[in-house]
């Protein structure tokens, strides 16, 4: 087009100015949220990467079950419990549960050691996984290792389990105050250990308190929330059995169990032991997993969950 009126053509000038420039500016904000965009997603990957977690039906090593193309992984379970499904079940409501039994340890053993303060002097103990199957003898000395997928607070309640198939009076035996000074708080990747490392002793000792006691059953409660009417002291707290009873038809009916192949043996690790520990240190994807995995299906994220740990005593005691 020919301009001949020169008034007109700047003004078509500036026009053409102002629209370059708003059309850079444009562009220059397209290129702004893509590169925001693409960082945002290579931040979730890479937090998807480095955040544990422990519920993964690849994990699941079932006889129906096609291999998977995805990259191997170190963990395989096996279902304990096959009539409770392992579909439906909310992945930031399983609970993981590890013992671990002490034996003296030698000097050509690999894995961390466990330093007790006896009367005679420190030893050095090396604790070992064991099945949630393992029967136990009397003098066994006993650890408990417990993670959970979400955070929230634990609560651990003991009974004994006598011949007959009835059950001591529930007793809390965490928290309290003798122990992480009552702090009874989970996050992802931390391991809160029974006893912790800095108590004394750093273990539990199996022993019967009658002659017909088959078990300890541990009642293993996460919640969400706090739990109302618990006050934290430094003794376990004696429940009532309504209360008990009610949590457990509430949160734990139909749990479910895996249990790790190949699991049972393994010593502790420094990843274990340092997640266990007072550090702000936690467990990465590919640390070692729990031995058993507790999973309720269609529990909701905001719901508490509540999972019964057998602790078996052997027929007869050790000698």
């Amino acid at each position: 087009m020919i301009i001949q009126d020169e008034t007109l053509a700047r003004d078509i000038g500036r026009k053409k100015s102002s629209l370059c420039l708003g059309v850079k500016q444009l562009a220059c904000l397209v290129i702004f949220c893509t590169l925001g965009f693409a960082a945002a997603v290579t931040a979730n990957s890479q937090d998807e990467e480095t955040t544990r977690k422990l519920w993964d039906t690849a994990f699941i090593n079932s006889p129906s079950k096609r291999p998977s193309p995805r990259k191997p992984t170190r963990r395989s379970y096996r279902v304990a419990t096959p009539n409770v499904p392992t579909e439906g079940v909310n992945g930031e409501t399983v609970v993981g549960v590890t013992l671990w039994r002490l034996r003296r340890a030698a000097a050509t053993d690999s894995g961390e050691r466990l330093i007790v303060h006896e009367s005679e002097g420190a030893a050095e103990w090396l604790p070992e996984r064991i099945s949630a199957q393992t029967k136990l003898d009397q003098g066994d000395r006993l650890r408990i290792a417990v993670e959970a997928a979400r955070t929230g607070y634990l609560y651990v309640v003991d009974r004994e389990q006598y011949a007959d198939g009835s059950l001591s009076e529930p007793f809390m035996i965490f928290p309290t105050t003798r122990t992480l000074s009552g702090n009874n708080q989970v996050t992802v990747g931390k391991i809160i250990e029974l006893p912790a490392q800095d108590d004394r002793p750093a273990y539990f000792t199996v022993k019967r308190s009658r002659a017909d006691q088959v078990a300890e059953v541990l009642s293993v409660l996460i919640s969400p929330t706090p739990l109302e009417g618990i006050q934290i002291t430094d003794k376990a707290q004696k429940l009532s059995e309504a209360q008990l009873s009610k949590w457990e038809q509430s949160w734990g009916a139909r749990v479910g169990l895996l249990e790790l192949e190949a699991g049972a043996g393994k010593p502790w690790s420094k990843e274990e032991k340092d997640a266990g520990s007072g550090a702000a240190r936690v467990l990465k994807p590919d640390a070692p997993a729990p031995q058993a995995i507790y999973y309720q299906p269609n529990t909701k994220t905001g719901e508490p969950i509540l999972v019964k740990v057998k602790l078996r005593y052997a027929s007869s005691a050790k000698r």
